[in-house]
């Protein structure tokens, strides 16, 4: 027919995490983007800043795949670093500030990071490091005000750089970020996300934690936390403000709450506990509140009680592994099921595994594993540790292995039985035992050894060493539990040490740490 076109099809552009950032700068520019202590950025101040870092990394040679060290407290440059290097294409390396120097630069130097930015407190710690750092290393940034001489400070690397975002056609397989789940012995393992699975990930958890562009969300823990990274790129996506506190604190959580109208936050069970004390004792307008999340360790029913009945939205709690398994248990559906964590991330899949490899049924225990899009690509250079997390299913399928125990009820809720391989969880922060065993091994005294997890007031969780002495050893619990903490990190240190005749062990030699859990499970510190 005359006149009449045909439409051969339209160019339908999916744009990654730089892009929806830079379109909020544009669309929502006069709208406030961050909030810390007294500096307030809106969206046009915050993508602008962060482009400026981005053309700063490539102007000085850092181009697109380079991993940037980040070793950083809480605060605008930390965000400014890690959004910048996201617009530069560059794959930021959040480093948890708690490990020990040793643990630090095991993981720098298996990132092979070609630049470092530091914040001021971290600056001389750094500094002294210098000698030891990766030979990769060409750039170094800090947000110092008077940066060393052997920094480049923030202000110089942005100055008179362009406001806008770089012009990379990034693909959505490049590389993101790599958070690092080990510590200070054996092989690091750091766990790769992509453009695409970061996304991903954001926009399905953006759903399940009922996240809009009017979200006000509160961050308390440090950002080089996955957890943070949930509520973070959550909020960032929808458009909405970030809120950040440098660090944890009750009362400054109630208090920014009722001044900011903050409606979204994520943290780990002690940070709640440690609120709802403080709720207890005083009147404080927690009404705006719209969804919390909790997640790094069980929600045990009784807290949860607590919670529902100081907040109206009640509390989300999330099982999840930064590998890229995660359930969700909704306030609605909490109801009777007070121990479950709840259904997979819509879009995700659940089985559970027999120790032979069978998928399980209902009320069977076994490992979890999952699949869906957010799974990560694999762990960044080390596919021995890619093959030990994978299973396939009978029909050929890829699976991700979680290492935890569960079960699935008959209406498809999860239920957790046992920790993922020991880890302890302290204050937030991931604690493994074995480096700190690693560490006790190396004393003379020394014959046998284990870590356990044991219950802290202050921490939810506190590192607790059983040691069987060496033959002939003659030194104290005191002695060695001095001489240990003065190795490891301050995260890490040793709540108390107790002398043992010996360890249970299974026939093939492993000791049996839920066996020890258990016997010590009365002992609770400060």
């Amino acid at each position: 027919m005359t006149g009449v076109s045909h439409v051969t099809g339209f160019e339908a552009p999916v744009p990654l995490l730089p892009e929806i950032l830079a379109l909020h700068g544009k669309w929502r520019g006069h709208k406030s983007a961050v909030i810390f202590e007294n500096s307030r950025l809106s969206w046009a101040e915050f993508c602008a800043d962060n482009h400026r870092f981005a053309h700063g990394l490539l102007a000085r040679g850092v181009k697109p795949g380079d991993r940037v060290g980040i070793v950083m407290s809480n605060g605008l440059p930390m965000l400014q670093a890690l959004f910048g290097s996201m617009a530069a294409g560059a794959v930021s390396v959040p480093i948890n500030l708690s490990v020990s120097d040793e643990a630090m630069l095991g993981m720098l130097q298996d990132a092979g990071v070609t630049a470092l930015v530091v914040s001021a407190d971290q600056q001389s710690r750094l500094q002294a490091l210098l000698p030891a750092l990766p030979a990769s290393l060409s750039l170094r940034v800090s947000a110092a005000e008077a940066a060393a001489d052997d920094w480049l400070g923030l202000a110089e690397l942005c100055h008179q750089q362009p406001a806008g975002l770089p012009d990379l056609a990034l693909d959505g397989e490049a590389p993101l970020n790599i958070i690092y789940s080990s510590g200070t012995t054996g092989l690091p393992k750091g766990i790769l996300h992509s453009h695409r699975t970061r996304r991903d990930w954001a926009y399905d958890l953006s759903i399940a934690l009922r996240y809009t562009g009017a979200a006000r969300t509160l961050l308390t823990i440090g950002l080089y936390s996955n957890i943070s990274w949930v509520a973070m790129l959550c909020t960032v996506l929808a458009g909405g403000t970030l809120v950040l506190h440098r660090r944890f604190d009750s009362d400054d959580f109630l208090a920014t709450v009722a001044r900011e109208r903050i409606t979204h936050t994520a943290m780990v069970p002690i940070q709640f506990q440690r609120v709802v004390e403080r709720l207890a004792d005083g009147d404080h307008d927690v009404s705006t509140m719209q969804a919390m999340m909790s997640c790094g360790s069980p929600l045990h029913e009784g807290l949860k009680r607590e919670i529902f009945a100081r907040f109206p939205c009640g509390i989300i709690e999330l099982y999840g592994l930064t590998e890229g398994i995660i359930t969700t248990l909704e306030p609605e559906d909490a109801q009777g099921r007070w121990s479950s964590v709840g259904q997979p991330l819509l879009g995700t899949d659940l089985c559970i595994v027999s120790d032979d490899d069978r998928v399980l049924g209902p009320n069977q225990t076994g490992e979890i594993t999952g699949r869906g899009r957010i799974t990560m690509p694999g762990y960044w250079g080390r596919e021995d540790a890619n093959r030990a997390a994978e299973f396939v299913d009978p029909q050929g399928r890829q699976w991700l292995r979680s290492g935890d125990l569960g079960y699935m009820d008959e209406q498809g809720f999860l239920y957790i039985v046992d920790r993922k391989k020991d880890m302890i969880l302290s204050g937030g922060q991931n604690i493994y035992p074995q480096d700190i065993e690693a560490v006790l091994v190396q004393h003379p005294a020394v014959d046998d050894v284990a870590v356990i997890g044991v219950a802290s007031r202050r921490w939810g969780e506190t590192p607790l060493a059983l040691v069987v002495r060496s033959a002939g050893a003659g030194d104290s619990a005191g002695e060695l539990l001095a001489w240990t903490n003065q190795r490891l990190g301050r995260q890490q240190r040793l709540v108390d040490l107790c002398l043992v005749d010996q360890l249970p062990r299974n026939p093939n030699g492993k000791i049996l740490k839920r066996e020890l859990r258990q016997q010590y499970a009365q002992l609770q510190y400060e």
